[in-house]
C-alpha cells in the first residue's frame, strides 16, 4: 500500500545522484502539490501537507478541477482531474473516508447512462483544453477514464453504489478489446491490478499482453524505436515502454515482458533524466505552461518506478 511519510524532512540526497538532480528540478519548477509529494516520497515528508495542497483543487461538487490535470484548464470538475486526485490520495494512504464518499457522489453525477465515466464532461467547454481532447455534448463512456478510478477504489476497499455498474463496464470493455492504444491498455491494467476477482483479472491480463505484443504497442528495443509504430493521433515519438504498463514488479503487466526486456526499459527510463534533473513528457505539447506543470508529475512517477524495481536513486 502507500509508503509512510513522517516529519521532519530527511537530509538532502547525495549531490549529483539522480534523486538530488530531480530534487533541484522539483524545487525549481513544481507546483506546491508536487513539491509536497516529492517530500513525502523521498524526504520523509508527511501526508497532511499533501492533502492540504490537494484541497486547492477541490470543488464544492466533490470533484476536482483548476488544472490539476495540466492539459485541462479552468475551474470546473472533470473525471480526469478527479482520477488524478485519487492517485494522490492513494499514494499517501488517504484514499477513504468522507472525502472519497464525496468523490463517489461526484462520479455518480457525471456518469454516462451505462454507469461509467466520460473522458471529458461537456462543462469543460469554454475553458482551454489540449487540442487532442475532444469536447462533445454527449460524450461516451471511456475505459481510459473509468478503469483507473475503479481500480484505485477497489485497491483501497472503498464500497459505494457507483462502483457496481462501473466495475461491470470495465470488465466488459477489457474482455472485449480487440484493438486498442497504449493509454487505454494502461487504464485496463490500472483496473485489473486491483479488481477483486483475481483469477478473472489474471486471465484478462494475459489476453491483453498477447494483444500488446501482437500489435507492437510496447517498444521493446529503445535503441530501435523506428521499428515500433506510434498510435494514430499520438505525437511523433510518443512510444510506450514496458515500464509504462508495469509500473511496479507486482503489476499483472510485468508478466508480459522478459527480464531482459524490462531491464532495457528501465535502463532507458533512467537515461531519460534530462540535464535539468527532470524527465520529459512524451505526449504532444500544446502550451508552455502545461508542459512545465506536467514534467514534475512525470519526474516523480519515473523516480517511483525506478525505486520500485530497485534501481539506484541516491
Amino acid at each position: 500500500m502507500a509508503e509512510t511519510g513522517a516529519s521532519p524532512l530527511s537530509p538532502t540526497p547525495p549531490a549529483q545522484s539522480p534523486l538530488f538532480r530531480a530534487e533541484h528540478f522539483v524545487w525549481l519548477t513544481a507546483r506546491v502539490l508536487e513539491q509536497r509529494l516529492f517530500a513525502y516520497h523521498f524526504l520523509n515528508g508527511g501526508a497532511d501537507p499533501v492533502e492540504t495542497a490537494l484541497d486547492a483543487y477541490l470543488n464544492e461538487d466533490g470533484g476536482y478541477g483548476h488544472a490539476l490535470e495540466p492539459d485541462l484548464r479552468g475551474l470546473v470538475s472533470q473525471p480526469l482531474h478527479t482520477s488524478h486526485a485519487l492517485r494522490v490520495l492513494d499514494a499517501v494512504g488517504r484514499c477513504g473516508g468522507q472525502r472519497v464518499e464525496r468523490v463517489c457522489r461526484y462520479l455518480t453525477s457525471v456518469s454516462t447512462a451505462d454507469g461509467a465515466l466520460p473522458a471529458i464532461h461537456p462543462s469543460q467547454r469554454g475553458y482551454p483544453a489540449a487540442p487532442f481532447i475532444p469536447i462533445v455534448d454527449d460524450p461516451p463512456s471511456e475505459l481510459l477514464a473509468t478503469g483507473p478510478v475503479v481500480g484505485l477504489l477497489h485497491r483501497n476497499e472503498v464500497w459505494h453504489a457507483w462502483l457496481f455498474r462501473a466495475t461491470d463496464f470495465c470488465w466488459h470493455r477489457v474482455e472485449h478489446l480487440e484493438e486498442s492504444h497504449p493509454y487505454e491498455i494502461e487504464a485496463a491494467v490500472a483496473f485489473l491490478d486491483y479488481a477483486p476477482d483475481r483469477p478473472r483479472a489474471e486471465a484478462a491480463a494475459h489476453r491483453l499482453g498477447v494483444l500488446v505484443r501482437r500489435h507492437r504497442l510496447a517498444a521493446l528495443e529503445p535503441d530501435r524505436l523506428d521499428a515500433y509504430p506510434v498510435a494514430p493521433g499520438y505525437a511523433p515519438g510518443e512510444h510506450h515502454f514496458p515500464h509504462d504498463y508495469a509500473r511496479t514488479p507486482g503489476s499483472l503487466a510485468r508478466a508480459w515482458f522478459t527480464d531482459d526486456e524490462m531491464a532495457r526499459s528501465l535502463d532507458f527510463l533512467a537515461s531519460e533524466q534530462r540535464e535539468d534533473g527532470g524527465w520529459p513528457i512524451r505526449w504532444r505539447q500544446w502550451a508552455p505552461g502545461t508542459a512545465l506543470e506536467a514534467r514534475p508529475v512525470v519526474t516523480i512517477g519515473a523516480l517511483r518506478t525506478l525505486r520500485a524495481y530497485g534501481r539506484f536513486l541516491g
